[in-house]
């Protein structure tokens, strides 16, 4: 068993009823596998940064469980095909975390691959392959 979570983006035009079944039909997923259903928390209607089919809103629900890889293969297959469903990104969760925000500072004593070229100047990705002559 793996601890999932899964942030879905439902259309905020879709019926309350619909959004409830097809979060219905995950948990139903997840219980059929002998998952455990750890929680739901709907953060309600958010503006989206840049428009998904013509909207500018949408629904977002956090699923959280514990369930198969085949199990979540399977939801993730259900989705792609669910009409209501903008989006959804399934991710797997780190033992012992909380969803927290990140920091939004790096620590002191944090790797030097973490912080800030001491010149001044930006860093270049190390595939960089534009062609300038330096």
């Amino acid at each position: 068993m793996n601890d999932y979570e899964i942030m879905l983006l439902l259309d905020p035009e879709l019926a309350e009823e619909r959004g409830n079944e097809i979060i219905q039909r995950i948990r139903d997923s997840v219980d059929g596998a002998q998952g455990s259903w750890d929680g739901h928390e709907p953060w309600g209607r958010r503006r989206l940064a840049y428009e998904i089919d013509h909207k500018g809103e949408a629904v977002y629900h956090l699923l959280l469980f514990s369930a198969p890889a085949e199990t979540l293969a399977e939801i993730t297959r259900v989705l792609k095909i669910t009409d209501g469903v903008m989006r959804y990104g399934a991710y797997r969760r780190v033992k012992g975390s909380t969803n927290t925000k990140a920091p939004s500072q790096i620590p002191v004593g944090a790797p030097a691959s973490h912080s800030a070229p001491a010149d001044g100047d930006t860093a270049r990705p190390a595939d960089d392959t534009d062609g300038a002559a330096e």
